[in-house]
């Protein structure tokens, strides 16, 4: 009997497939991250800036060289010169302001003179006035001015000693001892001379427009003097000005204004000044400030600190990147259209189809800016050689007259939209405009920060 054979049948066993939810959720965000930092890469980012209120730092100080109508007088006759005019004090002509002494007798008599001098009140303020701007001007570079301050004392104190002995000197005047000297005409006499007697607003530059370089000779009391030597010089109009230079940026505003309120650092006292511009460096341009007041007070000086009073416009402060000029259609405001339920606005446009039967359809456009007569509207809207009519009306006008406008891209919806601007004033980096205009900015609007990254329409990534 044969054997049977018993056949056995082996099946593999397969493993049960158990997910590990933890690895599949990190591989999900493995390619999430992972596309993430290629759309980073590929894609074209936008610097946004966040607009704010406030105002350009500009300062509203400066020193300026005073000009005005001046000449010097030169001494008759070799001798010492005694001066009897008070400095800065309006002499008419034929007023006593100096004489001099080629026999000694003048200063026989005041070695003889042993009266108390007694200083006015004005003579006071006046010395008052002299050592405080002293104080506020002091440079320890320029330590030269001591010594000039230091002549100028004692000048204004002898000036005022002979001032005041004015009526011992009759009897001399008689003997014709010494020589008296009257003013030949009108006006503020000053003593001392600086070389820019002659100068006019055209000649200013940088080299003579700053104290820095000032270099003033002191017609001293008692001194010796030739015959064709300066002894004194003369003011002799109330019209002068005032040369500064100015930052380019301020210019156009000054141009514009025309005059602008002046206070001057030396006294605190406020004047207006015409403003006239002359010649221009790199960084700064020339103005000239007039004015028919005040002479006197500085006429002493050659060089005034002042402080321009600008009421200046607070307004939306934006960095210069971001302002970018974009053409626009102009178009007359009699032809705007209302489409649908009347909200939407744009124009009709006169079309044709292929058999050359006209009709219109309405063209939704959007408007930028407008004036008294036109609108400004976006050219995508339209084409060029595109007609369009007039509400109840045939009258039609052809789509070809364009306009710039100066703006912005602003990006709150998510995307460039081109805001209007109007700029008040600029410097290098910022740019003043005003705020909340109808087709312009509000505060905390965003915008592009770099105009050249975009165009319009273009979504933001950020």
């Amino acid at each position: 009997m044969a054997s049977r054979k018993k056949t056995i049948n082996i099946n593999k066993y397969r493993r049960p497939l158990n997910i590990n939810i933890g690895i599949v959720i990190f591989a999900v965000m493995f390619v999430y991250i992972l596309i993430c930092v290629v759309l980073f890469f590929t894609k074209s980012h936008v610097n946004r800036y966040e607009v704010r209120s406030g105002s350009l730092s500009i300062s509203n100080v400066y020193e300026g060289v005073v000009i005005r109508e001046e000449y010097i007088v030169s001494a008759n006759s070799s001798g010492y010169v005694n001066y009897f005019a008070r400095e800065g004090a309006h002499l008419a002509q034929g007023d006593l302001v100096y004489t001099i002494d080629q026999s000694g007798r003048m200063a026989e008599i005041f070695s003889n003179n042993d009266s108390e001098l007694l200083l006015s009140g004005n003579d006071l303020s006046e010395l008052r006035s002299d050592f405080v701007q002293f104080a506020h001007n002091y440079n320890d570079r320029r330590f030269g001015q001591v010594y000039d301050f230091s002549y100028d004392v004692e000048g204004t104190v002898l000036k005022l000693t002979n001032y005041n002995m004015l009526g011992n000197l009759q009897s001399i005047e008689n003997s014709g001892a010494v020589q008296f000297c009257y003013a030949p005409r009108s006006g503020v006499v000053v003593y001392h001379v600086d070389g820019l007697e002659n100068l006019t607003p055209e000649l200013v530059n940088m080299d003579n427009v700053s104290s820095q370089n000032e270099e003033k000779e002191q017609f001293v009391n008692n001194s010796l003097v030739g015959s064709t030597d300066p002894v004194y010089k003369m003011i002799t109009s109330e019209q002068w000005s005032l040369v500064v230079p100015v930052e380019n940026e301020r210019i156009a505003r000054l141009e514009k204004e025309g005059y602008v309120e002046i206070k001057f650092l030396k006294n605190q006292y406020t004047s207006w000044a015409k403003v006239n511009v002359l010649g221009r460096d790199e960084d700064h341009t020339f103005v000239e400030l007039q004015f028919n007041n005040s002479m006197i007070t500085f006429a002493k000086d050659r060089y005034l600190e002042i402080e321009m009073i600008l009421d200046d416009d607070i307004g939306l402060k934006i960095p210069n990147s971001a302002i970018v000029e974009k053409e626009f259609y102009i178009i007359p405001k009699e032809y705007l259209s209302h489409g649908g339920n009347g909200s939407e606005t744009g124009f009709m446009r006169i079309v044709y189809d292929e058999q050359g039967q006209r009709s219109e359809e309405f063209i939704a456009a959007s408007i930028y800016s407008e004036n008294d007569t036109d609108y400004y509207v976006d050219t995508s809207s339209l084409r060029p050689g595109d007609y369009i009519i007039m509400e109840d009306s045939q009258e039609q006008y052809p789509i070809s007259k364009v306009g710039t406008l100066v703006g912005v891209y602003n990006i709150n919806k998510g995307f460039a939209d081109f805001k209007e601007i109007t700029v008040l004033y600029s410097n290098e980096e910022y740019s003043i405009v005003k705020s909340n205009t109808r087709y312009g900015l509000t505060e905390y609007d965003y915008i592009v920060l770099d105009a050249e990254s975009i165009n319009e329409d273009d979504f933001i990534y950020e």
